[in-house]
Order: C-alpha cells, then structure tokens, then sequence
C-alpha cells in the first residue's frame, strides 16, 4: 500500500477532504490500510479508471490481482467528477492505469502525477490530432483495434513490473487476447462490407469514432466534438443536418452515455425539409463509446461492446 504521506499528499492537492470531518483519515486509518470489498490482502491492488480497462486488467491477470475501478459503466469519463472515495482507491493501489490523452478530463492533471497511462507509447502517426499538443488528440484509440492491442501490451507490461512472478502467466494471457482482438478485427471488416459503398455514413451524438472511421473506411459525423463537455451549437447541428439531408442517409444513432435530445434536433431538422430519419434508440439499440455495457449486460466486455456496435451499425445502414 502506499504510505500517508501520498494520501496527506492528495489532501493538500485536492483540498476536497476538508469538507469532510477531520480532512484526511488518522495515520492510524492509513497505515492499517483498506482493502477492496472481498480484496485479497496478498494480492497487490491495481485501481484502474474506467471499464474498458477493468476489462482489460482481469483478461491479462485474472484474479491474480484485487481490482478497483473508478468509473462506473454507463458514466462519462470527460465529465466525470472524482469523489473522496475514488482518491482513497487511487492512494491506496500499487499501480494506477488509466487511458491518457486527456480522456479522464477532470482527473488529468492528476492522474498524469500518479499513474500509468496505456497509451502512453502510441505511435504519434497513429492518433488523430484535432488541435495542438495532447490535449488536441482524440482520445477514443479503442475504436481502433491495433492501438487497444497496444494499450493491452502496456498494461501487460505494467502488471508484470508489478507482480514479477506472473509475468510469463501476463505475457501468456495477452497473447491469447492478441489472437481474439486480431480475430476481431476481421469479423469487423468482413461485416462493414455487407453495408453499400453509397450507405456507409455513420452519424452519432459526438465525435468517438474517428479511428474507426479512418482504420474502416466509414465516414463519421456528430454535432458535437470528441469531448462531451463542449458545446454544441446551432450550427454543428444544422451542419449536421444538412450533410444527412445532401447524403440521403436514413438513420442515426444514439449512444449510451449521451443526451439523445440533439439527435431528436437533427429529425426534427430533416423532415423540416422534407426528409424522413430514423433515430436508433432503446434499450440494446445504441452504441457504446465511452463506456462499457453493465457487467452481466450487453456489451460488458470490449469484444462484445464492438460486435454490438458492428452489428447495429450493419443492421441500420444496410437497409434500402
């Protein structure tokens, strides 16, 4: 575990324990430690920010390590707002992943101190810059398959510093899920070509699917930036609007972890001129992007979460 002296740390930074009685917990508190609810006190503990790396964590160690996850499924990590009880997780892990390129917004700063990032050695050709520096990169490198097997070969890396002993066990692991992401990324392409060339336009409520644009040769549109936090404005939406109405495109999607109000502003805006538009909502009819499904649900681990998405996306924009 690590010490005191990093949570006082975290209180002095954050200055959010103060709301609480006492600030930070006794010395006594600390130095006992706190292990996650049905924790392995022998096991080194790895708190990781969202689902997709809970994901990713338990496909390479297993239950060779306690996991904690910050994130829950269906929230959104650009706006998410940590809570003193996330900061107690972050302070008491032997390592600390998270995704980087200014995904976690409101716990960057921190998080760049503090833990280790999975893309961290992405290939710069390999992103896709919007503006200057990292805060400029789209952040939504899943949408990719070969930079997540280069997120999971970090992670990997990372465990295996972490739990030496396992290391051969990782390395075994990640292997086998290459295999399955590289297996993926067939059934992706083999999939998208069942859609017609003149149909392939996929537009959603913010811009996450880039990489999968440019790795799939899909064109992509979304009112709204790749960060959920920004504003959209009458403009992008009637920009939107017009490109649907100019391509002939018939359905657009919601997501799950976004307002599906400007997609009705986008219907609303077609058949003002005449157009009609489906929006693909509901319960199992949106697409995952910032977030995996609820564990036990559709689209709770990456795998699924990208053949839900390929499937829906095939189903609705395949059809005359």
């Amino acid at each position: 575990m690590k010490k005191w002296t990093k949570v006082g740390m975290l209180c002095g930074i954050l200055g959010i324990f103060l709301m609480f009685s006492g600030g930070c917990a006794s010395s006594k508190e600390s130095e006992a430690g706190t292990m996650p609810a049905g924790g392995d006190s022998a096991k080194k503990t790895v708190t990781v920010t969202t689902t997709f790396l809970m994901d990713m964590t338990e496909t390479i160690a297993g239950d060779t390590v306690n996991i904690e996850q910050i994130i829950p499924a269906g929230s959104d990590p650009h706006l998410y707002i940590a809570k003193p009880q996330d900061y107690d997780k972050f302070s008491e892990a032997d390592l600390v992943l998270y995704h980087g390129l200014h995904f976690e917004g409101k716990m960057t700063e921190f998080l760049e101190k503090e833990g280790h990032a999975v893309s961290m050695n992405f290939p710069k050709e390999m992103l896709i810059f919007e503006g200057e520096g990292e805060a400029g990169v789209d952040p939504h490198f899943w949408f990719n398959v070969d930079l997540y097997i280069l997120a999971a070969r970090e992670c990997t890396d990372a465990l295996s510093a972490l739990v030496p002993e396992r290391a051969a066990e990782y390395e075994e692991n990640f292997l086998s899920y290459e295999k399955e992401l590289k297996d993926l990324d067939t059934y992706i392409r083999t999939e998208l070509e069942k859609i017609p060339e003149q149909r392939r336009y996929l537009i959603t409520p913010h811009d996450a699917f880039q990489y999968f644009s440019k790795k799939y040769d899909i064109v992509v549109m979304a009112p709204q930036g790749t960060n959920t936090g920004s504003e959209v404005s009458n403009g992008d939406i009637q920009e939107t609007i017009d490109f649907i109405v100019a391509h002939d495109i018939r359905a657009v999607f919601a997501e799950t972890t976004t307002d599906p109000a400007r997609m009705e502003k986008l219907r609303e805006g077609v058949e003002a001129k005449g157009k009609s538009l489906t929006i693909v909502r509901g319960e199992g009819q949106e697409l995952f992007s910032d977030s995996l499904g609820v564990p036990g649900e559709e689209g709770d681990t990456y795998i699924k979460m990208v053949k839900h998405n390929v499937d829906l996306i095939v189903q609705y924009l395949s059809e005359p």
